[in-house]
């Protein structure tokens, strides 16, 4: 089942509830309905993290417990995914956001030149940005809606197989049943 792979990897409320660091948010971490895995609270949390993921802003984070916390959704998944954008993948992302962003304005992609420095970023920024906000805001929407139809549709056809496969066991022990 989905949930008890969830649980494997999640962090338990009472271990965060004890750092130090988060004290300050602990009746956030000890509220009980953050830490359900229900189908519903794991679909939702998927969409909460990587909308956040996608946003190209400061504290990610942040903004996925926010959210995690308005929607009621897993807290520990939603947080968790926002480092899909890591240091490592955050150019590419956000090259294809903005790419997607030119695409929805329909204006001319900026070329790079050869050696890329951040007195050319901060140059490019101002003509950039509305671009880049743009198709990271549509790719966080599009994506945090795919990620919640897939997740929904991924839990519900692991649990039919789950219950056809316990019909299958008790049927197999039926018949050794009456023959005693």
């Amino acid at each position: 089942m989905p949930r008890r792979l969830l649980q494997r990897y999640l962090p338990r409320p009472e271990v965060l509830r004890r750092r130090r660091s988060l004290r300050f948010v602990s009746h956030l971490i000890g509220n009980p309905s953050l830490w359900v895995l229900t189908r519903r609270s794991v679909a939702n949390a998927f969409s909460v993290g990587l909308f956040s993921a996608l946003l190209p802003i400061p504290f990610q984070m942040l903004v996925a417990a926010f959210g995690a916390w308005l929607v009621r959704c897993n807290l520990p998944l939603s947080i968790g995914l926002v480092w899909i954008t890591n240091p490592l993948t955050m150019p590419l992302i956000f090259y294809g956001n903005y790419r997607l962003g030119a695409w929805l304005l329909d204006v001319p992609v900026r070329q790079a030149p050869d050696r890329i420095s951040t007195r050319w970023i901060a140059e490019q920024l101002v003509d950039i940005l509305p671009t880049l906000a743009l198709g990271s805001l549509a790719a966080a929407v599009g994506i945090a809606a795919l990620a919640n139809l897939v997740i929904r549709l991924v839990w519900r056809w692991q649990v039919s197989r789950s219950w056809k496969a316990r019909a299958r066991r008790r049927r197999r022990k039926r018949p050794a049943a009456r023959k005693e």
